[in-house]
């Protein structure tokens, strides 16, 4: 398409010639720099550069000075874009990057060396900066800033900065994080401009259409997929940094047009795990961009909204393998042209001179620091390795347990972040107990204990006055200021049992655990005369099912449990008998249970001691669903990412995606599932709006014709409401004490009320008071549920789960003569698993319902209150979810 272009009076406030830098005119470039607009058809600010362009330009670079810049591929994204960085140093150190690669990991692992080793390659290696753009594609100028700090780095002729940061650093540019979402926010951008950009916010080329840039291909917030690791993106980039463990990074990020810009320091809270000399060293970092910033009159701020208390940041990660991490952020324009909500103008050109001044100043920081920095860094390493026989744990053991599938995913996971995980393959003594084989031992004493620490604690505690100042705001009807979920820990998340150990583990002989050991399941070497049996209770379980039902295969499924041959296999077991399935089906039953880690069992005999014979009633055939869900408006974009990558990806269930619009009027009886994930509400509408009255009609028609509705969070609270009625559970408001008769008094609608006598603030407190109000809001804490393990949906399912509670939403009981509770919260006393839930909420929420069954008809309505896939890391509840969309079509009464 034609190019648009600004005027060049509003991109550049004064002229440079083209060997000038645009952003510090004193600085010459050499008569060999390439020019922007001869490599990827613009100038500076013109237009936003597409990922393509952006990896032209550094190929070019790196065909400019081959020997002083080199990239280096990481990933691939789920459209196919390769993700790269490039590092940038002397031609010395470009030519010495293996040998420095090697001091680095001396130095980050001290417990493998010699002090002296350790030492002499503290004296050798350079500072380390890591500069990473765009994890959201939505925010445009840190790529391109990064394109011109390449440039920069690259160009200057007799800079001092430039030649103070090379002569002290190596720096690397990750130009890009989200290339898929950057691409299509410049498509969405680029098809609604005309003949000049806008800068109204209401126009259309800044107002995006759902999912927006910000996410990636599976509308994932890469932001915060750093615990769960489960995007190509994430991983690779994880990957990258343990390859360099660099001393300084910064997460470049934007943020609202009406903001100015933000750096380090964070707010508070920060996360107890954190070393003193991480908070220290964002303070020199911050008043060295204060200095810059003042220089050419920036507005800036520090010490507000982005706090430093949650882990699983892509600006959190570095921090706890013992590097400073930093967020900054940006005013956007979103766009070319900007306008804020007081009147005032900027260009995409402004936001881009901005960051790369913040860019250059960072590395100036590292390269003046660069003693102190690597100092610090192998403090941290150091000071790890001895915490473990200082302040324990002395270990952690992960044993062979019904879930195995989840507690080998953990192990992994745990080596993916850098942890040293050891599995054992024979039976072993540690811990204080015999474990079997299969079971996987991780040593305290490693430079990772912080980092298992943040991980696998059950509770990371707040600072006690932050929380106190919450519950003042809260007693104002204010809103808290924590920024984001408060638990996270991954053994209550998977749902997987996890030991701490007194004292420290021997792991002499082990073999250790890499993120590539996805443990298959034991490929079983005999034949069964009658059938295989895939035991529940493991999150392989739903992975061979739906693996299962793909290959066309006749499976089964006991209700109850039974014992065969004096084994006993728990509700939720998977039974593939040999009779009406294909002659070689042992052939495929070993081949999916390597692919997926269940372990299947061979039966030779159909003959039951206990519990439900496998031709019994109570032993379901499963049929192989038709999914669907909502997508597109009505939907949360996020929730809705999470759960298609769940079912699709970690389950390995297709599932077709339907726009909100057309789910009002489709034929759906091609499906039998459908699902409506959480709702996102707001400019992208609610499912109230989207699929309004006739809708709704139409779904409860295709329920009551044997189809099953699968609702999450919001979506349930609409499917409750008396409007809508597919649900009869109803949203509660806030409950309020005994006698408590605040703001009941008088019709606010009258024109006048009855009068009253205040004598005190208390009363006047009271009277303010809503007469109903929403429970107050929860940023995400982890409450146990309990689980009807006895009910069909609930088999194979743990005793207790999870589940990650946000939001103000809590759910009367459902009456039994409606339908079925499935799972419940647990008591106020045992209500919380970890986090800051506040007290109102937990007395509130307990005994209140997360999972409920409600027949119409023919169909079936699985409500969960709240989202199960969120984020894609409560590995716990997948045996829920799967229920409710690969075992629930076989309880409906359609005729097939």
């Amino acid at each position: 398409m034609r190019a648009f272009l600004i005027a060049p009076l509003l991109l550049i406030s004064s002229q440079a010639t083209a060997a000038d830098s645009p952003f510090l005119p004193e600085t010459r470039y050499v008569d060999e720099a390439p020019a922007l607009a001869e490599v990827v058809g613009h100038e500076l600010g013109e237009r936003i550069s597409t990922p393509a362009q952006i990896r032209t330009w550094f190929e070019t670079l790196a065909e400019t000075w081959p020997e002083r810049i080199k990239l280096v591929p990481y990933a691939e994204s789920w459209q196919g874009r390769e993700l790269f960085y490039a590092v940038i140093g002397t031609p010395e150190r470009i030519a010495a990057l293996d040998e420095i690669q090697a001091d680095i990991q001396v130095i980050a692992h001290p417990h493998r060396h010699e002090s002296a080793a350790v030492e002499q390659a503290l004296a050798r290696v350079p500072g380390t900066y890591w500069y990473a753009a765009t994890v959201h594609g939505n925010e445009i100028s840190p790529s391109e800033s990064a394109m011109q700090l390449a440039l920069h780095l690259l160009a200057a002729d007799d800079d001092p900065v430039v030649d103070e940061i090379l002569e002290h650093s190596l720096v690397f540019i990750n130009p890009v994080q989200n290339p898929d979402g950057l691409a299509r926010f410049i498509h969405e951008f680029e098809e609604a401009l005309g003949l000049e950009p806008i800068a109204s916010r209401l126009a259309a080329e800044h107002d995006e259409p759902w999912p927006t840039g910000r996410v990636n291909h599976y509308l994932f917030d890469l932001n915060r997929d750093w615990l769960a690791m489960t995007q190509p993106e994430t991983q690779g980039h994880a990957e990258a940094l343990l390859d360099w463990y660099p001393l300084a990074f910064v997460d470049a990020h934007e943020m609202g047009t009406d903001s100015t810009f933000f750096f380090a320091p964070e707010a508070v809270p920060y996360n107890p795990l954190l070393a003193s000399g991480q908070r220290a060293s964002l303070e020199v970092f911050g008043r060295n961009n204060a200095r810059w910033f003042d220089r050419f009159g920036f507005p800036y701020f520090t010490r507000e909204v982005y706090d430093a208390f949650y882990p699983g940041y892509g600006a959190s990660w570095p921090s706890y393998y013992g590097g400073v991490a930093m967020t900054y952020e940006q005013g956007s324009a979103r766009g070319l042209l900007a306008r804020t909500q007081s009147g005032e103008e900027f260009t995409f050109y402004d936001t881009v001179e901005e960051y790369f001044i913040a860019a250059l100043a960072t590395a100036q920081t590292v390269a003046r620091e660069r003693d102190k920095l690597w100092s610090d860094f192998a403090a941290y390493r150091r000071q790890a390795v001895a915490m473990a026989g200082r302040d324990g744990p002395g270990g952690w053991v992960i044993p062979v347990q019904d879930d195995q599938g989840g507690a080998d995913r953990l192990a992994s996971l745990l080596a993916r972040h850098g942890a040293e995980v050891f599995r054992a393959d024979d039976g072993i003594n540690a811990c204080g107990r015999d474990l079997m084989a299969g079971s996987y031992l991780i040593p305290g004493a490693q430079p990772s204990h912080r980092k298992l620490r943040v991980l696998l604690d059950e509770r990371v505690e707040m600072d006690a006055d932050f929380l106190a100042a919450q519950e003042r705001r809260r007693a104002r009807d204010l809103p808290d200021e924590i920024y984001d979920v408060t638990a996270w820990s991954l053994p209550l998340m998977f749902n997987v049992d996890v030991l701490e150990c007194n004292r420290s583990l021997t792991v002499n002989g082990l073999a250790p655990v890499t993120p590539e050991n996805r443990t298959s399941g034991p490929a079983p070497t005999d034949e069964a005369a009658v059938a295989w049996i895939v035991p529940g209770g493991s999150t392989a379980n739903p992975r061979f099912l739906a693996a299962a039902l793909r290959r066309g295969l006749n499976v089964l499924s006991n209700e109850e449990a039974f014992v065969q041959d004096g084994n006993r296999y728990p509700s939720g077991s998977l039974i593939v008998p040999v009779a009406g399935n294909p002659e070689y089906l042992a052939d495929i039953v070993r081949e999916l249970a390597e692919q997926t880690g269940a372990r299947a069992v061979s039966l030779d005999s159909s003959w039951v001691t206990e519990g439900p014979s496998l031709g019994s009633r109570k032993v379901r055939p499963l049929v192989a669903p038709r999914i669907a869900m909502a997508w597109d408006a009505s939907t949360d974009f996020y929730s809705a990412g999470a759960v298609r990558f769940v079912i699709e990806h970690q389950i390995g269930y297709p599932v077709t995606p339907i726009r909100g619009r057309t789910l009002a009027r489709a034929d759906l009886n091609h499906f039998d599932v459908l699902i409506l994930p959480d709702s996102g509400g707001g400019r992208f509408g609610s499912y109230a709006s989207v699929l309004g009255e006739s809708g709704a009609t139409h779904l409860a028609e295709w329920v009551d014709n044997g189809g099953v509705l699968v609702t999450m969070a919001d979506a349930t609270e609409w499917a409750a409401h008396p409007d809508i009625d597919l649900l009869a559970l109803r949203a509660e408001y806030q409950a309020v004490e005994d006698g408590d008769d605040s703001g009941e008094e008088g019709d606010q609608a009258a024109a006048r009320v009855p009068g009253a006598l205040i004598e005190n603030a208390e009363q006047l407190d009271a009277a303010m008071r809503p007469a109903q109000e929403r429970p107050d809001s929860v940023s995400g804490v982890l409450v146990r549920a309990a689980v009807d393990e006895e009910h069909w949906l609930g088999a194979g399912i743990a005793e207790t789960v999870q589940v990650l509670v946000r939001g103000d939403r809590i759910f009367a009981p459902l009456p039994r003569d409606q339908g079925a509770t499935v799972a419940r919260f647990a008591g106020p006393d045992e209500l919380l698993a970890s986090g800051q839930l506040w007290q109102e909420n937990r007395r509130q929420l307990a005994y209140k319902p997360f999972v409920v069954v409600q027949r119409r008809e023919l169909g079936l309505v699985v409500g969960f209150t709240e989202d199960p896939a969120v984020r894609a890391y409560l590995d716990g509840l997948q045996g829920l979810l799967a229920n409710a969309v690969l075992r629930a079509p076989s309880y409906s009464r359609r005729l097939r």
